[in-house]
C-alpha cells in the first residue's frame, strides 16, 4: 500500500486518524484541550468527506441528539473549526426541551481522579440531591479547568446549582451541554483528540 500524501484525507472508514505521539505528548503537557487552537487539516478534511452515517456517529459522541448530528452533517463541508463550532452552537440553541432532556440522560460528570474517599462520598450525596431535585444527571464542562481544581470546582457548582429553580437549571444544564459539545468537537478535530473526555 502506497503511503498517503501529506494533507490528503484518509479513506472514508477512517475519519479520525490517531494523533502523532509528539502531538499527544504536547497536548498532555499543555493540560487542556486547547493545545491546538486550529483543526488538524487532515482530520477536518476527513470529517468533511466522511459518509453521513460515520460523521453522525462521531458527532453523537459530542452531543447525544440525532437531529443535532444530522443538521451538522448536512451542512458540511466546513472551511475551519470555527465554522463548525458556530454551526454546533446554533444547532444546540434550537434543541427542543425534550431533546435537551434526552441528551442529559446520557451525561454525567465523573468524580475527578484525585478525589479521595471523603470527597467521593460528598460528591455522591450532592449528585443524588441534584438528581432528586431536577430529575436528570448533573452536567458540568470541565474543559480548561486544571486537574487539581476540578474537585473544588465540581463541588462548588453542585452546591450553587442546587439553589436554582428547575426552569433556571434547565437553561444552565443546556449551556453546559453546549460547552461540552464544543470541547468534544475541538478534540475530535484537533491533534489534542487523545485528551480525556469531559
Amino acid at each position: 500500500m502506497r503511503p498517503r500524501a501529506p494533507g490528503t484525507p484518509p479513506p472514508p472508514g477512517a475519519i479520525l486518524p490517531a494523533p502523532s505521539p509528539r502531538a499527544t505528548r504536547a497536548a498532555a503537557a499543555s493540560g487542556t484541550s486547547r493545545a491546538a487552537e486550529a483543526a488538524d487539516p487532515v482530520r477536518l478534511a476527513a470529517f468533511n468527506a466522511a459518509p453521513a452515517a460515520d460523521a453522525e456517529r462521531a458527532l453523537l459522541g459530542c452531543l447525544d441528539d440525532r437531529d443535532w448530528a444530522r443538521r451538522l452533517t448536512a451542512h458540511r463541508p466546513y472551511p475551519d473549526l470555527g465554522a463548525l463550532l458556530a454551526a454546533a452552537d446554533e444547532a444546540s440553541y434550537d434543541l427542543a426541551p425534550g431533546a435537551v432532556a434526552g441528551a442529559l440522560d446520557g451525561e454525567a460528570t465523573a468524580p475527578p481522579p484525585a478525589a479521595g474517599t471523603a470527597e467521593r462520598t460528598a460528591l455522591r450525596a450532592a449528585h443524588a440531591a441534584y438528581e432528586s431535585r431536577f430529575g436528570h444527571s448533573f452536567v458540568l464542562c470541565l474543559d480548561g479547568c486544571p486537574e487539581d481544581e476540578r474537585l473544588d470546582h465540581t463541588l462548588a457548582a453542585l452546591r450553587t446549582r442546587l439553589g436554582n429553580e428547575p426552569d433556571e437549571e434547565r437553561l444552565v444544564a443546556a449551556d453546559e451541554l453546549r460547552r461540552r459539545a464544543r470541547a468534544r468537537l475541538t478534540r475530535l478535530l484537533t491533534q489534542a483528540a487523545g485528551t480525556p473526555r469531559t
